[in-house]
């Protein structure tokens, strides 16, 4: 939106500076850049987001070899301690022009936890992860523990620590493009 606001303030000034320098009247300028002010707000980035979930299901095959197969999860179904669910969440840009700066930011529910190294991004997108409910974002989170002889100890945070995914879609998603992510988290 600030990217906007900048763009109908240079209107704003060239509307003040070109009818000097310009043989075309004031009038038609002025509504040439009022034509383009509303052209430019009416080109919306629209970006859908799409949320869905699957249960892991292992199982061995003929050689005795796991065999994981996901299964879409219905409203109806019901999960125990252990089971592992997989969220993808599918982003599409609707809109006729590019959306910069997308994130995507997904809370990790107190009843499960983070499965970790789980994340899958396309190239070039890093998944960062908060350990004090989205106050801060790291690749790694780590967290301070005192061992026995009173020394503190910097170590990776622990799978159930971690509070929130979040994925810094910082290029420009052009128009008619899509981008999915997806994460694991397992019932407690």
């Amino acid at each position: 939106m600030k990217r906007l606001h900048k763009v109908i303030g240079l209107a704003a000034i060239a509307l003040v500076t070109v009818p000097l320098l310009s043989t075309t009247p004031v009038w038609a300028q002025l509504q040439q850049a009022g034509q383009t002010a509303v052209e430019t707000l009416q080109q919306k980035p629209q970006v859908q987001l799409q949320l869905s979930a699957e249960q892991k299901f292992v199982k061995k095959d003929e050689k005795g070899q796991p065999v994981t197969n996901w299964k879409p999860l219905s409203q109806a179904a019901v999960v125990h301690p252990g089971d592992v669910l997989r969220y993808s969440v599918a982003g599409q840009n609707l809109g006729d022009r590019p959306v910069e700066n997308l994130v995507i930011n997904q809370m990790i529910p107190a009843q499960m936890k983070y499965v970790l190294n789980s994340a899958v991004q396309p190239a070039g997108i890093v998944a960062v992860y908060s350990i004090d409910d989205g106050k801060t974002f790291v690749a790694n989170p780590t967290v301070q523990v005192k061992l026995a002889d009173g020394t503190v100890e910097t170590r990776p945070a622990p799978a159930e620590a971690y509070t929130r995914i979040r994925w810094d879609i910082n290029a420009v998603t052009n128009a008619g493009t899509s981008t999915n992510v997806s994460y694991q988290l397992e019932v407690r």
